[in-house]
């Protein structure tokens, strides 16, 4: 498929889609909790249903495959025993994706989780001496999981009894934790590769925006607040015909990609959070319309006007002209709408390019807008990743799905002060944490090793 791209209409494409974001999530309130690294009222006393970060990208080291990443329980202070930080056994974690743009889940990768706990009433300990491997007896608590790929036709367990790599207690108990984590990599049928267990927090910036957009002035701008703490991730490494529209990723190379958690409340299995697009609940979301977007599933997201009109006229650009004199970009912000909310390509907006939308796939029916991260397929990995992703000229980049070492933040920040459609960006406009403290692994699952040094030694 020919990409026709103009890179100077999409220089800001990156927080169209956090902006944009906003706009979706606002009627329905009966579910219980929320998503994201605590941005919503309810999820910040839940976290081990707190859906932190989503990644989609094109493998950079496996030809023809794409990498699908979800993380959970957001601040996990490496040294937080005994317990430690497992998955929830009473909850279904959920990548999914439409392939053909009707903003319905054409699949699901998910994962379930069962608890091993040997401990008893004999002691208070994760391990009871050196744990060398998975099947350590000396790891007294451990994980199982099942994988299932669930699509209308059907649903076939891809791992039935995966061991989730443990919590990294530290250096004494886990010498070689590295070899851990090679160990809890399963095969899948077909080529593929799964993962679930913990992980460096590999999402950086400066939270320092809640105090008041980086102190008025931008001068609390450089720290990277997520440092030093971990994740609970899962990801799978699947070929693209598996996630392509009609099993054919050179006819149709988009997916959309978002992560839910489903909770038993007794009965039945309630979504109690979502996240596509980062940012969206942290920083675009009114404080009333959090909880609610986190039960929204994307085929409604057109619906919802209250919200909508918020991405066409985004608080965050009114509050960086009132506060830092950035003119904000006439409204109705259409290039918010198409960024966000249909993928862009040249028939769906003002954006003059073809790049991530599901129209661009040749066998794909009528486009319902919804929010979600979107990636092409078939733009192949740089070999020198740019961190502004298309803003950087750099193509397999965010919005164009999501990498570990996209700076969405940045992205976000030149885009909504109006870079999409200057293409020109603010001087000094960001939050100057640029990397991750540490750097992403060669390998599946990419994303570094959970520390095992507590934060405040840092």
């Amino acid at each position: 498929m020919e990409l026709r791209i103009n890179r100077r209409a999409l220089v800001g494409l990156g927080l169209a889609a956090a902006v944009a974001a906003s706009s979706l999530a606002a009627f329905r309130t009966d579910s219980g909790d929320a998503s994201s690294h605590r941005e919503a009222p309810t999820i910040s006393g839940d976290p081990q249903h707190d859906n932190t970060d989503v990644y989609a990208f094109v493998s950079p080291d496996k030809a023809g495959t794409v990498t699908l990443m979800a993380n959970w329980i957001p601040f996990e202070e490496p040294n937080g025993g005994p317990n430690f930080y497992p998955f929830a056994t009473r909850s279904r974690y959920n990548i999914k994706i439409d392939n053909d743009g009707d903003a319905k889940t054409d699949i699901t990768y998910q994962w379930t989780f069962r608890n091993e706990d040997r401990r008893g009433t004999t002691t208070f300990l994760y391990n009871n001496g050196p744990v060398t491997s998975l099947d350590d007896p000396n790891l007294l608590f451990r994980q199982r999981y099942t994988l299932k790929r669930i699509t209308p036709g059907g649903t076939k367990t891809l791992v039935s009894d995966g061991v989730v790599a443990p919590s990294n207690v530290g250096r004494t108990s886990m010498p070689d934790y590295g070899a851990l984590r090679t160990q809890a990599v399963k095969s899948l049928p077909g080529g593929g590769k799964s993962f679930a267990g913990q992980s460096d927090e590999a999402f950086f910036l400066d939270l320092r925006v809640f105090d008041f957009l980086y102190g008025g002035n931008l001068s609390l701008v450089g720290q990277d607040t997520l440092k030093g703490y971990n994740v609970n991730t899962v990801a799978v490494q699947v070929p693209a015909a598996e996630v392509a529209l009609k099993g054919d990723p050179r006819r149709n190379p988009v997916i959309g990609v978002c992560s839910t958690t489903d909770k038993f409340n007794g009965s039945s299995y309630v979504q109690v959070s979502r996240l596509c697009n980062p940012l969206v609940n942290e920083l675009v979301a009114a404080a009333g319309l959090k909880d609610a977007y986190n039960a929204l599933d994307p085929s409604k997201d057109a619906g919802v006007k209250a919200l909508v009109d918020r991405v066409t006229d985004p608080e965050v650009a009114r509050l960086l002209q009132a506060v830092y004199g950035i003119k904000a970009p006439a409204t109705p912000r259409a290039d918010l709408v198409e960024i966000f909310l249909t993928g862009i390509a040249r028939q769906n907006g003002p954006i003059k390019a073809d790049l991530n939308s599901q129209v661009l796939n040749k066998d794909a029916g009528k486009l319902r807008p919804s929010e979600m991260l979107r990636l092409n397929m078939s733009i192949p990995p740089a070999k020198d990743p740019n961190r502004l992703g298309v803003l950087g000229g750099d193509l397999q980049g965010f919005p164009n799905g999501r990498r570990l070492t996209d700076d969405v933040v940045d992205i976000s920040l030149q885009a909504v002060a109006g870079a999409a459609q200057t293409g020109k960006l603010v001087a000094g406009l960001t939050d100057k944490v640029d990397a991750n403290d540490k750097p992403m692994l060669p390998a599946f699952p990419y994303i570094p090793l959970p520390s095992d040094v507590a934060v405040n030694q840092r």
